[in-house]
């Protein structure tokens, strides 16, 4: 139990009597135990390829022929978490999943189903929030959770090999053992694979520090759709012969090619981590607090979060526990600094704060303790995206916008469902939460639009809309989620004709079929 006492901390009300305890991790699917309906259903207008072959007997008589027969799943009580959604959105029909454990069993299939015509989904933790890791009609699921194996580690460089499979947080827990961390962070770390990280070109809480995976990623070992494996695992830093093949991959999901191992440079992890969770009363102010964050941090700020009332109104009603700061605001925001000399650390961060609060930049805040608060603060950030479908749903708009009109697309979202009278707090209406929340440090917001029911009526109202606005404004459609099936036909919004005419050459050039994750991305 933490000393129920309260002291000054950097200049900030410190609770201990509030007792920031550790929660659990994320839990999956808790939330409701409705029937999605079939994509096919949802979605009339998009047609199954009929150039695709249907399953048959005999071809699930040449998959057992190259995996065992545990590994070929085709009951259908095992093939419900393939076929659905994190977000209970989508949900296909899959008769059949793969689960190779090797790069030569993954070449084998895609050979076979290339010359057999048989549609693929590539899956990884199935975490995904745009329905590009399930299949929309009947296409075979070819999941790497069995491939799991750590490869090789190089202690000096910090240069890490794996296979695709690896859980996030696994990974990371291993470079910890070794003294370093892995460049990407996620509130799905628990259940997310490295491979579908990189497929999608995740972005997470810690790209404002160790940038992007197109930089930190070195080489992949990739499947193309005839069964080519393609071999780029490389362990340099430099290597300027030719084109860099590998970034083809990166951010594909899936439409290119299988990603079946990782090469990834991963920094040194920092030796002392603070976080101050932070009361403001305006966006206004959270822009503020971000520019004197970059100018007194420095070096050892590692994220920048915000969140807004609506987000933390929801979590205190999903995690039904204390929240950190005694009176509510308008916004929060959770800043982390990591570095090797705490003293160092400790008084930058300090005079932050003090700053901060002097200028009346911040109006309230509290600042972990150990490392239990530590990882209380960020669970009341990591915790709105499940919170957020409370009520039994939620649309999800991952996108990146200016920081100066960064939360205006929250507003004009909510005032045009206010506008349609579809959000309201009685059941009669179907959206329950407009909320805003995401990194700062990058640009990124994520839109959510809680709900107590999917209905075309809302869908229609906020697409187009969010992406003509988007448009407008100068932002992309999507920071870090992917296109999927929810974004395949907005990416006009954010690229020119010719990109998008190049991004289909390079689809037909590698996958002249189509077999690979079809009816997603263009």
């Amino acid at each position: 139990m933490i000393n129920p006492t309260s002291r000054a901390v950097f200049g900030l009300r410190v609770n201990f009597s509030r007792c920031l305890r550790s929660l659990p991790r994320l839990a999956c699917r808790s939330y409701s135990q409705k029937v999605v309906p079939l994509t096919k259903e949802t979605y009339p207008s998009t047609t199954r390829n009929q150039a695709f072959a249907r399953l048959s007997s005999d071809d699930i008589g040449e998959f057992k022929k190259i995996l065992s027969d545990k590994n070929v799943l085709i009951d259908a009580t095992d093939l419900e978490f393939f076929n659905e959604d994190w977000m209970r959105k989508y949900r296909g029909e899959s008769k059949c999943v793969l689960k190779p454990q090797t790069t030569q069993q993954v070449s084998q299939i895609l050979k076979y189903c290339n010359e057999k015509k048989i549609a693929v989904v590539p899956q990884g933790g199935n975490t995904g929030l745009v329905g590009g890791s399930v299949p929309v009609f009947d296409e075979v699921v070819l999941s790497l959770a069995n491939m799991n194996k750590i490869r090789s580690f190089d202690n000096v460089g910090g240069i890490f090999k794996l296979d695709a499979g690896v859980i996030l947080e696994i990974a990371d827990q291993y470079l910890a053992e070794q003294g370093y961390i892995f460049p990407l962070d996620l509130g799905a770390k628990g259940s997310c694979h490295v491979g579908g990280n990189v497929a999608c070109n995740a972005g997470g809480l810690r790209l404002l520090r160790y940038g992007s995976l197109h930089g930190s990623v070195l080489g992949l070992e990739v499947v193309l759709a005839d069964g080519t494996i393609v071999d780029s695992m490389h362990s340099l830093r430099k290597d300027n012969t030719g084109y860099d093949t590998k970034q083809l991959f990166i951010g594909s999901e899936g439409t290119l090619g299988v990603i079946t191992g990782v090469s990834i440079l991963c920094p040194a992890r920092p030796r002392f981590t603070n976080i101050a969770f932070l009361g403001l009363e305006s966006y206004e102010a959270v822009q503020h607090c971000f520019t004197q964050a970059k100018n007194e941090l420095g070096e050892i700020l590692s994220a920048f979060e915000f969140m807004d009332e609506d987000s933390q109104d929801l979590a205190r009603k999903f995690i039904k526990q204390t929240h950190p700061l005694e009176e509510t605001y308008p916004f929060y925001v959770l800043i982390e600094t990591s570095g090797s000399n705490k003293e160092h650390d400790d008084a930058k961060l300090e005079t932050f704060l003090e700053t901060s609060m002097e200028n009346s930049i911040v109006s309230d805040g509290t600042v972990a303790q150990d490392e239990a608060q530590l990882k209380t603060l960020w669970y009341w950030r990591e915790g709105v995206s499940e919170a957020s479908t409370i009520g039994g749903g939620v649309y999800k708009y991952d996108v990146s916008i200016p920081l100066k009109n960064l939360y205006g697309l929250v507003e004009a979202a909510r005032e045009r469902l206010e506008e349609a009278n579809l959000i309201g707090e009685t059941d009669d209406f179907p959206v329950l939460r407009v909320l805003g929340y995401g990194h700062v440090g990058d640009g990124n917001l994520h839109l959510n639009v809680a709900v107590r029911r999917y209905t075309k009526e809302v869908e229609k109202c906020l697409e187009p809309f969010v992406y003509e606005w988007i448009s407008e404004h100068h932002g992309s459609i999507s920071a870090e989620h992917g296109l999927g099936f929810q974004k395949k036909n907005y990416i006009g919004y954010t690229k020119t004709e010719n990109e998008i005419k190049l991004i289909k050459q390079l689809k037909n050039l590698y996958d002249p079929n189509g077999i690979l994750n079809p009816y997603k991305y263009v």
